[in-house]
Parts: structure tokens; sequence; C-alpha cells
């Protein structure tokens, strides 16, 4: 009977340490069971880098929403991302920016929007006008080393 009690318990304490991983998984994920009421916006960029769906949308920091759908526009080949925004944030004017960021040097990358002063705000459907793609730190790196070839010409 001994070994009976301590089977148990060993099963209720692996039972507790699959709860705390799943706990922690939806804490890291910022995932909510209800999910609460978004309104969907959409931005053109020529390049989204490794932007996923899922990835956070921020105003300052603050996390606002999430992507959620990411397509290319069959007629201009440009890449759509559709941008799921909470309603509590229902009034970000419609001359508000967005921009493919990343969170420190080699981190994960988000879409940060930068809010006009327009009188007028962004309803379901609406496409943001400005848009400013990522960078890409490969594409950095070959213009600065053409650009240093070049002033080595120049100085000789």
């Amino acid at each position: 009977m001994h070994t009976k009690s301590i089977e148990v318990w060993v099963g209720i304490f692996m039972l507790l340490g699959v709860l705390a991983l799943a706990m922690l998984a939806f804490q890291v994920s910022n995932s909510t069971a209800g999910g609460g009421q978004t309104y969907r916006i959409e931005a053109q960029f020529d390049n989204v880098g490794g932007l996923t769906i899922k990835a956070p949308v921020m105003i300052g920091g603050v996390k606002v929403g999430r992507v959620g759908d990411i397509w290319i526009d069959k007629e201009d080949y440009v890449a759509v991302v559709g941008l799921d925004i909470n309603e509590t944030f229902d009034t970000l004017p419609d001359d508000t920016g967005a921009s493919v960021l990343t969170s420190g040097l080699l981190g994960a990358q988000f879409v940060g929007l930068s809010p006009g002063s327009s009188d007028f705000y962004l309803e379901d459907g609406d496409m943001l006008e400005f848009t400013q793609s990522a960078l890409q730190l490969e594409s950095l790196i070959s213009q600065f080393m053409f650009n240093q070839g070049k002033s080595e010409k120049v100085e000789e």
C-alpha cells in the first residue's frame, strides 16, 4: 500500500507540472481564451521580412493587436498584412502609419503603428496609406560595402 500512495502523489505532481507548463505557454504567447473584440485594418509593404502571423502590433511599446494574415496582392505584387486591432483602440487616426520593426538586433519582428493627427478614425476594412517596410541587415551591409568601395576609388 505504501508504494501505491507514492505512485498517486507522483501522478498528482506530474499533472501539476503539466498544468504549470501549459499556463506558462499561454502567458508567454499572450493568448487568452476569449480573445476580445477586434477590427481589421490592412497595410501594404514592399517587404515584410520575417514578420509572421500572430506577431504583435504595438504603439509605443504597448500591444494593441496582432497580425491576423499576410498575403500577396495579385495586382501590385506587394505584401498585404491584415492587422487585428483590439476594439478598445478604436480611435486610431486615419493617417496612422505602420512599420515592420525588429525587437533587438536579431529579435522577432512586429508591426509598429505611429498614430497621426487626423480628426477621422480608422474603421474595419480600412487600408493604411503610410507604411515602411522591414529593414534587411544584408541589404544594409551590401550598401555599406558598395559605398566604401566607391569612396576608396575616389581617394586614389
